[in-house]
């Protein structure tokens, strides 16, 4: 293929660059969205950005015959706290229950801070392998595994720091709020982490006031929000809304990121538009996690065939201007049994389920540069002049070639130096799987 070098500055020519991430590049795009570049690098940064018929290409340039080239990946929902536990506690019938009931079993009986550590740092080498920048957990929080997994997450993060940049929003049910101090006390947790506060939201009776605590803790300690919300095909299903509605009339002005909103799908299309309008007006953002919503929502007991695909409404939400992202969810745990944090595959696969396609548009940025704004994350998700050269190479040259391989050969290139691609064994876990 070619050899990107290990020391010294160095030229890339032909790289095909799509416009929606590489927003600094003045070209003529073609009628899917890329332009042909070229890519300096010196120091770790991208010095320039040319379009091809622009550029004195240097003597040595790395010719990239067409290559596309992506900034690194930010994975905005993942659950690497659960990760890998499948082959000691599988789903027994693939159901959400069967998840959920699952994995409280094995968390209870399994999850030390070795175990945790363990897997999570399994899993953030997939992550890096692939090409992610950045990652955002979230962390079982119910106790005592709050106690637990915390300070394992704030050792990992400094281990992995000037790789992957690592965040954590906490996990529980919304129900555990109602226990008023011991909320605020992981809320002061959360803080003193520098994580976000999050909760599964349900339509319980008093779901309002618990909504009202959440943000009176999340203004109290300066904190932003990620929900789960709606993971179900129940059209009374309705707690995205009442986020978005709870949002306004607390004037909460940090950001808030609600993902799954699976039953915003199947609802009537005049609530639809009243939910979008509020969730719109809030400034909500929303994550959609393809592969495990396909895997979950419309499970059958019967063996009949599921009839929808699990996904919110990410086109009618762009449309809104609302932000929209795709991200891994859950790997090899009882949520999913696949998965490898690996955001190609997810952008493919979101494409083939969401139709993000005909046109491209500027759907990548939906696992690039729109979640690293949702995280605050500066500078991420784009390439442009001045920016850190993080970047991946693909041999695909149009999105029919990139979406059709796995792309495992693909180059990942971090402060201008390529990467080793080594994926971890999975014999590594062996001895966390016996009982």
């Amino acid at each position: 293929m070619f050899e990107i070098p290990a020391s010294g500055p160095y030229h890339l020519t032909n790289a095909r660059l799509h416009s929606s991430l590489a927003p600094g590049l003045s070209a003529a795009y073609d009628s899917d969205g890329f332009a042909l570049a070229d890519i300096a690098i010196a120091d770790g940064r991208i010095s320039s950005i040319v379009a091809n018929r622009q550029s004195n290409t240097p003597a040595g340039a790395i010719n990239l015959g067409g290559r596309i080239v992506m900034p690194c990946f930010v994975d905005c929902h993942t659950h690497i706290d659960k990760g890998h536990i499948w082959p000691r506690k599988p789903n027994p019938d693939g159901t959400f229950m069967g998840a959920l009931n699952a994995t409280g079993a094995d968390r209870a009986a399994r999850w030390s801070a070795d175990d945790v550590a363990r897997r999570m740092d399994f899993s953030l080498r997939c992550a890096y392998a692939h090409g992610t920048r950045a990652l955002r957990t979230h962390l079982d929080s119910v106790a005592p595994q709050e106690e637990i997994s915390w300070p394992v997450f704030e050792t990992i993060r400094e281990k992995w720091r000037g790789r992957i940049e690592l965040q954590a929003a906490c996990l529980l049910g919304i129900e555990g709020v109602r226990d008023k101090k011991w909320f605020e006390r992981l809320a002061k947790r959360v803080a003193a982490a520098k994580g976000v506060l999050g909760v599964v939201t349900y339509m319980l009776p008093d779901l309002e006031e618990l909504l009202d605590q959440v943000f009176a803790q999340a203004i109290k300690h300066g904190l932003d929000l990620d929900f789960h919300a709606d993971e179900t095909d129940d059209i009374s299903a309705i707690s995205l809304k009442k986020i978005a509605e709870a949002a306004l009339w607390n004037g909460f002005e940090g950001n808030i990121l609600v993902g799954h909103c699976c039953s915003l799908a199947r609802q009537p299309d005049l609530d639809v538009l009243d939910t979008l309008d509020k969730v719109a007006k809030a400034r909500l953002a929303v994550v959609s996690l393809p592969m495990c919503n396909l895997y979950l929502q419309d499970r059958r007991s019967d063996k009949t065939t599921p009839r929808w695909r699990g996904v919110t409404l990410l086109h009618e939400m762009k449309a809104r201007g609302i932000p929209v992202a795709v991200a891994s969810d859950n790997t090899r745990d009882p949520f999913y049994a696949y998965g490898d944090l690996d955001m190609l595959e997810v952008y493919r696969m979101a494409t083939r389920i969401l139709h993000f396609d005909h046109p491209v548009g500027d759907w990548p940025q939906a696992v690039t540069s729109t979640p690293a704004q949702m995280m605050r994350l500066d500078g991420f998700g784009t390439l442009a002049a001045g920016g850190a050269a993080d970047f991946v190479v693909f041999r695909g040259r149009n999105w029919t070639e990139l979406l059709s391989r796995p792309e495992s050969d693909r180059i990942v290139v971090r402060e201008g130096r390529t990467i080793e691609r080594r994926l971890p064994d999975y014999a590594e876990l062996d001895d966390l799987m016996v009982e």
